[in-house]
């Protein structure tokens, strides 16, 4: 593991900030912080390869563009629970997956192309696991403006 020190806490706090949508966005946040666009670009993938990091990318709003978000949920045996985490990660529109302490233990998000993808997706988890999902669509949207500070 790297050392999480104060360029690399300020490096994550600045990238959770809007990275703008210009030609070099990396070159401002370098400017920002202090670094070369190209240490900015090497940190975050020392970040990254180190589980500093597990996303970055952009967040697009799926349902805005005709696809569909949905949070799901499974009951996973413990002695499954990471062959099933496979094959549920295998699946491009699975945005994010986590456990919980809780009956319904693994808890994940689709991202779909088509409000139909979502039932689709989640058809094909449950041939492949032999396991339920539950679907729990959006019935009102909150923005909560997440943000962990390094």
């Amino acid at each position: 593991m790297i050392d999480l020190d104060r360029i690399n806490r300020d490096l994550i706090n600045t990238l959770q900030d809007d990275l703008g949508l210009e030609h070099r966005p990396f070159q401002a946040v370098a400017q920002k912080i202090g670094l070369s666009e190209d240490e900015v670009l090497e940190r975050v993938k020392v970040l990254k390869e180190n589980g500093y990091l597990t996303r970055f990318g952009p967040f697009f709003d799926a349902a805005a563009m005709g696809g569909a978000f949905c949070l799901c949920a499974m009951a996973v045996p413990a002695e499954e629970f990471e062959a099933v985490l496979t094959k549920v990660n295998a699946h491009a529109e699975v945005a994010h997956n986590y456990e919980r302490a809780h009956r319904l233990n693994m808890w994940f998000v689709l991202a779909t192309e088509t409000p139909e993808g979502i039932t689709d997706t989640a058809r094909a988890i449950e041939r492949e696991t032999g396991i339920t999902v539950h679907c729990f669509p959006k019935l009102q949207e909150f923005y909560i403006g997440f943000r962990v500070a390094a």
